[in-house]
């Protein structure tokens, strides 16, 4: 098991990656082709103090983010937040070639204004490595300009407008990158499709099996990993495609097998309840009656 290197601030990464002292303690825009790595750098994991924003070009190497591992042989933008644990490996026999910036941004920075709040719930900064955002060459040309912007304001002489001036062209680049998320599950349909088509059949065999009662309800985190895609990942598509979230997803198919043995088979509401993972009847109850305005035994009724 490797251990774990955290790296506090962003003098901290400058000094690691043998860069020039920022201009600015609390936020700066790295140039990649600056960045050092040693040929012979050992695989490392790090967590970082700060939000770290990056579009890279031919990496020369792997980046691994939980078990999953994405080779940066095309432009690519990702999204770490604090906390998150994320893996390199360069590839030595591979010429260093790599392109692009990143944009560091530590949380004192936002102190105090709506985006310490906001940032965290942009789901992206939770996707997994593999579910990078890919930018046409539109889009890149969009962050590309935010990010000199925000480059040219902080190299500037700082004064009381400055902090807020950086705030609004960080928040529209983080819309931007929503925007484009968007677009990007539509457009990369067969395989967004595919895990829909998956993600039914899951469904379906969990609806079906004979011990629900053992297992209860399927959580979205469960599902997510059968899937092999991140939580918020799985729940941003399907807000796309469907207009439901991944836990709206499941309660829709509960409802639908719950309609299905109401209408079809002699069961009472009980034993129903039971087969489908509720542990108390008037739970189940309770709950078909929040998703369709009837009780279990008023939706028999009108089959009768």
């Amino acid at each position: 098991m490797n251990k774990i290197r955290r790296i506090k601030s962003i003098t901290e990464f400058h000094d690691l990656r043998r860069l020039p002292k920022p201009q600015h303690p609390l936020i700066s825009v790295v140039n990649v082709e600056d960045v050092h790595h040693a040929p012979d750098e050992d695989p490392e994991n790090l967590v970082l103090d700060y939000y770290s924003i990056s579009l890279k070009r031919n990496f020369s190497g792997k980046f691994r983010y939980g078990q999953q591992e994405y080779d940066f042989d095309e432009g690519i933008m990702f999204f770490i937040a604090p906390g998150q644990v994320f893996r390199i490996e360069h590839d030595s026999a591979r010429p260093i070639n790599q392109s692009g910036w990143m944009l560091l941004i530590h949380p004192d920075f936002l102190w105090n204004t709506p985006l310490a709040k906001s940032i965290r719930q942009r789901e992206y900064f939770d996707y997994s490595v593999n579910e990078a955002l890919f930018l046409s060459r539109k889009e890149e040309v969009t962050i590309t300009g935010i990010i000199r912007t925000i480059h040219q304001e902080y190299q500037n002489n700082i004064d009381q407008f400055s902090q807020n001036i950086i705030i609004s062209h960080l928040d529209a680049l983080l819309n931007y990158a929503e925007r484009f998320y968007h677009r990007q599950f539509l457009t990369r349909k067969i395989a967004n499709h595919r895990i829909l088509d998956r993600l039914e059949k899951i469904l379906e065999e969990y609806f079906t099996a004979e011990d629900l009662i053992r297992k209860g309800l399927p959580s979205v985190q469960e599902i997510a990993a059968q899937l092999n895609v991140s939580p918020n990942y799985l729940s941003g598509l399907l807000k796309v495609l469907t207009g439901q979230s991944t836990q709206q997803h499941i309660h829709e198919k509960l409802i639908e097998k719950a309609k299905e043995k109401l209408s079809t088979t002699d069961a009472s509401v009980s034993e129903i309840a039971y087969n489908l993972g509720f542990e108390h009847p008037q739970s189940f109850s309770k709950f078909f009656k929040t998703k369709t305005n009837q009780s279990p035994l008023e939706f028999r009724q009108s089959f009768n």
